[in-house]
């Protein structure tokens, strides 16, 4: 495996102009244009058709995250907005579960929209749940590198904070959509088959998939399976390095059932292809886990950084023997869970140990999402978006979709 640190960031630009960028979805989720990248050949289909264009019992791996509504508006005596994003729970506990269980109060660590505006005032928004009145404030409560520490409290004892963001909460789009939210995103920024909140961002590629394409995979014998890795915003961070080697990558917090597991043991070579990045990354970083553990280097054991893959010198331990190390460190904790989180970075030279395809949307210029494409697909990456420049693709989150299956 070789060291992607050197990696110009300017050699993975493309130009994307603001008219290719999709603003809104389409009516229907399965009509999206499907460009398929085949050991080096470009085609276009419908992404109704992707059942038949996958290999023979194929797994697909999908992330089931629901996206929350983590930003909120809150406007001062004055007029002026301060717009308040949701990052991560802080207190009274760090679990989200637990966070949006909360009846009482619940902190934050947020980025701020006007942030020079909010000096050290509480601001207020009044709203009606269930028919009644609520009072919901907000007070700054510290500074914590480029994000704020924010207290969110309530005048309904009986609501929980789960309950108040969902009432006055709102879909956070991502930058790139200009717009603000509308009642048809709170269904649309959501997989059919979100069930685990936590997201601030959707797992996009997933967003293709309605009822009918479940089915059809099913009858054509393609296996389904799921992750569940909560996508941050440090997904939009963009690379101001001119090397890869000078940015770090955000972390993510993912969980992967013994059931997973086992089903990639089992394909035992088969494809498996992950429906988006995320779920690449996570199963990718379930090796690293493993190499740990069989190496039993318990600290951190949990985690897996950016550079992981790049210094290890345990590069012969098999993927069979990987997984087999997480299954008996679970028998060993009683647990039919695995939690877990990753900083992995994938770029070029990375080699994959558990994917062999990728199904994903089209990803900003001089990203670390391109990187991983590119990882995967080599140099036929800039083939590809090439013909989806040229036959006027949407690009993005609402955008089209892509199935990238290289050579073995």
């Amino acid at each position: 495996m070789s060291d992607p640190r050197n990696i110009r960031i300017e050699d993975y630009d493309y130009p994307l102009a603001d008219g290719k960028i999709a603003q809104y979805p389409l009516q229907t989720r399965d009509a999206s244009r499907l460009l398929v990248c085949c050991k080096g050949e470009i085609s276009e289909d419908v992404f109704t058709n992707l059942p038949n264009r996958l290999p023979a019992l194929s797994l697909l791996v999908f992330n089931d995250t629901r996206v929350i509504r983590a930003r909120f508006y809150f406007n001062k005596p004055s007029g002026a907005r301060i717009e308040i994003f949701c990052l991560e729970t802080v207190s009274p506990t760090p679990d989200l579960q637990l966070a949006f269980a909360s009846k009482t109060v619940s902190h934050w660590k947020c980025y701020v929209g006007n942030l020079r505006r909010w000096k050290r005032e509480v601001l207020q928004l009044e709203i009606s749940i269930h028919d009644t009145p609520v009072k919901v404030w907000v007070e700054k409560t510290g500074i914590e590198k480029d994000t704020v520490l924010v207290k969110f409290s309530w005048s309904d004892p009986s609501l929980s904070f789960g309950e108040v963001m969902e009432a006055c909460g709102h879909i956070p789009l991502p930058p790139y959509i200009t717009r603000l939210d509308d009642e048809n995103d709170g269904s649309r920024y959501q997989t059919i088959y979100a069930s685990h909140q936590g997201s601030v961002a959707a797992p996009t590629a997933g967003l293709h998939f309605t009822s009918t394409v479940l089915q059809a995979l099913t009858e054509n014998g393609i296996m389904q399976q799921w992750v569940t890795l909560h996508v941050g915003a440090g997904t939009f961070k963009p690379v101001n390095a001119d090397t890869i080697g000078h940015h770090d990558m955000h972390h993510e917090i993912y969980s992967v059932s013994r059931q997973l597991i086992k089903a990639i043991i089992e394909q035992a070579g088969r494809p498996i292809i992950p429906v988006g990045t995320t779920s690449m990354r996570t199963l990718e970083s379930l090796y690293w886990l493993g190499v740990k553990i069989l190496c039993k280097e318990r600290k951190s054991v949990f985690s897996t950084s950016q550079w992981e893959p790049y210094e290890t010198e345990n590069q012969h331990v098999s993927t069979h023997e990987a997984l087999q190390g997480i299954l008996n460190s679970m028998d060993e904790e009683s647990t039919d869970v695995l939690h877990a989180s990753t900083s992995l970075l994938i770029a070029p030279g990375y080699q994959f140990r558990i994917c062999k395809g990728l199904i994903t949307n089209f990803h900003l210029p001089k990203s670390t999402l391109l990187l991983l494409v590119a990882a995967l697909a080599g140099p036929d990456w800039k083939k590809a978006y090439q013909f989806a420049l040229d036959r006027h693709f949407r690009f993005l989150s609402y955008g089209d979709s892509c199935l990238f299956l290289p050579q073995p």
